[in-house]
């Protein structure tokens, strides 16, 4: 992050195109500079000019009397590849390129493009752009922005956007409300530099305690997500996407590829990464006001404090709208507030204390609701029509309090002093109520996907090899439509249950399996050019003789050889048919080439994309994000509770079915799209009556390896292995998982006091969901897990873990080792050593490091003997590196 951070700190920095032209570019950029030269050096660089706003100018970087921390470029795109190799010469290793004229303007303009990245890389230069704003810090004065006004205040807002249009206004709003900014950051065509290097940076700021992003493209989507995940856990990421992407019904062979357009795909990306989406601008901001504060709603149950009925009702309006809750006001609050408010105030929620009420009514109001147990959140609302002086009220608040000053300038001052303590203020109550929602939302979506999820009992390691030869023969065949059988073989080998096509060449052979099948039947053309059968007349149901098979084959036969007069048609399939069922579902998957695989459930049989009643997610899935995914749908209700007739589903099945579909789609990226519709649920069986699969053609000339085609990286099971300690005793070393949260909390609670504060440096007390999330609930690709698993007397385990945590420059790694006291001094703490060390040469690190208690004598050994260099960093420890 040292390059990143020159973005926004610099202790010098050169604007080359710097000139004092009036209106240019060059010139505003350098007026803001210089606003901060008593903080670092500035250098115009031109070679048309002596000086530029009586500053010296200089003819080239070469000429600077030292290297510049940051360049910034506001030249013709044609000469940007020139001043790139200038700064890379003089050692300059973070350049923002403001200027325009590149890929957004052709090939002329991505040839530019690409000759620049070429350039950077051999020097190891980072850059933001081209065609952006610039960045911004007013912690520590710097503006490299053409912004025309004032740097707003030092806040904890971080925000990031592509469009420098959006981006200025947003300054515009911040200044006029004094909402302070940690940072900003403009970053326009994101040829290196994008929003998952940007959120990483900003994470692990402590200045910044929120991040907002306009993001009109993704970037790098598995950067996004892995920067996304790590982070929103702790700081709120909001984000406003823009634009819907353009659909692809038109080309799409599948029911789901024809309900899955990109706006799915991101929605749940942000999902799954835990950040708040919000619409519009005025929603960012709303967003923007309350992520000033330290309280986050626990609950969707809202008070609504009032002097007036009028606003009380379009905030009741507004949360019934978002799906919030009316709190219920106990009766010992209202008892409690009767004798101190007059006898007409509503007695109930909204809150109305009427027009003429005074700071002390308001006060003691709000104090009432604060305590009130089954109040979550408390909106405030005054309009200047009585006595009230809004300032002597403005700091009460535990819970979430959020404002609405109705009015403009009788609450100007009240609404500035909310600001400078950060709590959120808004103009009119429905904007309060938005804000608190999203906050509420964000605050329930993270509980609901870092719940901690059960075993499933499903097969980790299916028969692969199997498939692989399927689809070698369709590859050969120059196929990409699987037929049904092959589709289902596919199912069935993951455990998912599914009826058996079998194959007719004419009208004899048909009746014939279908007198073996047992009556009745159902009948499908077999064709690998024909995807949606029964749009062609391709499928019949029901049928419960000889002679109405012979009969259905004539007459399909004829019916699709009218529709598709040039399909292959090799015969028709006969199968069991399932006429009992309880509910009609599809499960499918499209994989897009920058987002990878989504998964889709939703309501199912031949209406389904009329319907449309279908909710997405990534893989990978585990039991908790495969019911979150569940709980997207209309259907989900009645799943859950039943319908008149219709019993509750088994949902733990539901679950292991997608979760069984997610390892499909996790380990075949050949996949493009599939589909099972409908899959049958009755009573304890889950059944595929019709499945096809559409193999991605373009991978299979170019795969590009292992997990490539995800934007998480699932559970990396090749570091499963068996072992067994000094004295004897088998264990099974594995990466962490969500579901070891049970065995985490165990392992962590039998430790002796001793060994919690070998591993903590204290002892460890307050065992709670939060820091085992922390613990569990990994990012593969910027940290390692392995636990010891031991089977306890039919009991299992974790007595060990081996923990890698890798640095943001993906360079170095900081390791920790926990064995379990009954474990300690049979060599366990070594094996999960020397497997992390092994992990970290296989991710590329440069250095291992560790910290150690002074006294921790066994495990300074032990550093010592796998060759550590040990040195003394305090009184109290020792940091232990092994440079790899």
């Amino acid at each position: 992050m040292d390059k990143i951070k020159l973005f926004f700190n610099p202790k010098s920095v050169a604007l080359v195109g710097a000139t004092d032209k009036e209106g240019s570019t060059g010139k505003i950029i350098l007026q803001n500079l210089i606003k901060g030269k008593d903080r670092r050096a500035v250098y115009p660089v031109n070679p048309n000019r002596e000086s530029v706003l009586e500053q010296k100018c200089y003819p080239t970087l070469k000429d600077l009397p030292e290297v510049p921390d940051l360049v910034l470029v506001v030249v013709p795109a044609k000469f940007v590849p020139q001043v790139i190799e200038d700064a890379g010469k003089v050692g300059t290793k973070s350049v923002i390129i403001i200027s325009a004229g590149f890929k957004e303007v052709g090939s002329e303009g991505k040839a530019l493009e690409e000759k620049i990245a070429e350039i950077a890389k051999q020097y190891g230069i980072r850059i933001i752009g081209p065609n952006c704003m610039g960045t911004m810090s007013p912690a520590s004065g710097f503006n490299a922005t053409f912004a025309r006004m004032e740097m707003p205040k030092t806040g904890n807002v971080a925000f990031l956007s592509q469009s420098g249009a959006l981006g200025s206004a947003v300054l515009d709003w911040a200044i006029a409300r004094n909402v302070g900014f940690s940072g900003f950051a403009s970053i326009g065509s994101m040829m290196d530099v994008n929003f998952g290097d940007l959120i990483d940076y900003f994470g692990t700021d402590e200045n910044t305690k929120s991040i907002i992003v306009y993001l009109e493209t993704m970037g790098e989507a598995k950067k996004f997500m892995s920067a996304a995940r790590g982070f929103a856990r702790t700081k709120p990421i909001i984000v406003i996407k823009p634009g819907r992407f353009e659909e692809s019904a038109q080309a799409a062979k599948s029911h789901t590829g024809s309900m899955v357009g990109n706006a799915m795909f991101v929605d749940a990306i942000f999902q799954r990464a835990g950040v708040v989406r919000v619409d519009n601008i005025g929603d960012l901001f709303s967003c923007a006001a309350i992520l000033n504060t330290s309280n986050l709603p626990k609950g969707a149950n809202l008070a609504i404090v009032t002097n007036a009925g009028g606003p009380a009702v379009l905030a009741t309006d507004s949360l019934m709208e978002q799906k919030g809750k009316l709190a219920h006001i106990s009766d010992e609050t209202v008892t409690a507030l009767n004798p101190v408010l007059p006898p007409s105030w509503s007695k109930g929620n909204p809150m109305d204390i009427l027009g003429d009420a005074d700071p002390e009514r308001y006060a003691v109001t709000l104090e009432a609701a604060i305590k009130d147990p089954g109040v979550d959140g408390v909106v405030v609302i005054y309009t200047p029509q009585g006595a009230a002086n809004p300032l002597d009220i403005a700091k009460k608040s535990k819970k979430p309090v959020l404002t609405s000053w109705m009015g403009d300038a009788n609450v100007a001052e009240a609404r500035k002093l909310f600001y400078q303590h950060n709590i959120p203020s808004f103009e009119f109550p429905e904007e309060a109520v938005k804000g608190y929602i999203f906050m509420y939302r964000y605050a329930r979506g993270l509980e609901n996907l870092y719940e901690t999820p059960e075993e499933l009992a499903v097969d980790v390691d299916p028969s692969k090899e199997y498939i692989r030869t399927i689809l070698k023969k369709v590859a050969s065949e120059g196929r990409t439509l699987l037929s049904e059988t092959e589709s289902k073989k596919f199912l069935q080998a993951y455990g998912i249950d599914a009826t058996v096509p079998f194959l007719a060449r004419d009208a004899k052979d048909a009746a014939q399996i279908a007198s073996a099948l047992r009556f009745p039947v159902v009948m499908k053309i077999a064709s690998p050019d024909i995807s949606h059968k029964s749009d062609v007349g391709g499928v019949i149901l029901g049928l419960k003789t000889e002679a109405e098979v012979e009969k259905a084959f004539a007459t399909m036969m004829e019916n699709v050889k009218a529709a598709c007069p040039a399909a292959n048609i090799e015969g028709v399939t006969l199968q069991r048919m399932v006429d009992k069922y309880d509910y009609e579902l599809i499960i499918g998957s499209k994989k897009d080439p920058v987002f990878g695989p989504v998964i889709l459930f939703g309501s199912g049989g031949i209406e389904a994309e009329f319907q449309k009643d279908v909710a997405v997610g990534l893989p990978p899935l585990n039991q908790v994000l495969a019911r979150r995914v569940m709980e997207g749908t209309k259907i989900y209700e009645m799943l859950y509770k039943g319908f008149r007739t219709k019993p509750p589903a088994n949902l733990r099945l539901l679950e292991e079915t997608l979760v069984k579909f997610s390892n499909l789609l996790v380990d075949f990226p050949e996949i493009m799209e599939i589909d099972i519709n409908p899959l049958a649920l009755l009573g304890s069986e889950a059944i595929a009556l019709d499945a096809r699969i559409i193999i991605d053609e373009e991978y299979i000339k170019n795969p590009t390896g292992d997990h490539n085609h995800l934007i998480i990286t699932p559970y990396p099971a090749k570091y499963i292995k068996p072992w067994h300690t000094k004295d004897g005793r088998d264990v099974i070393l594995r990466p962490i998982r969500p579901e070891d949260e049970p065995m985490e909390k165990a392992l962590l609670e039998g430790l002796s006091e001793e060994s919690s504060r070998m591993r903590f440096f204290h002892i460890l007390k307050d065992i709670n969901h939060a820091l085992l999330v922390r613990f569990c609930n990994i990012d593969y690709d910027r940290e390692m897990a392995i636990i010891a698993e031991y089977n306890d007397k039919g009991k299992k385990r974790n007595v060990g873990v081996g923990r890698l945590i890798i640095d943001n420059n993906g360079l170095s790694g900081e390791f920790s080792i926990l064995v379990a006291d009954d474990f300690q001094h049979h060599e366990l703490g070594a094996k999960l050593l020397d497997m992390l060390i092994g992990i970290a040469r296989e991710k590329g690190l440069k250095n291992f490091y560790g910290v150690v208690l002074a006294e921790n004598v066994v495990m300074l050994n032990l550093c010592k003997d796998f060759g550590f260099n040990v040195k003394k960093d305090k009184s109290t420890e020792y940091k232990v590196n092994l440079e790899l």
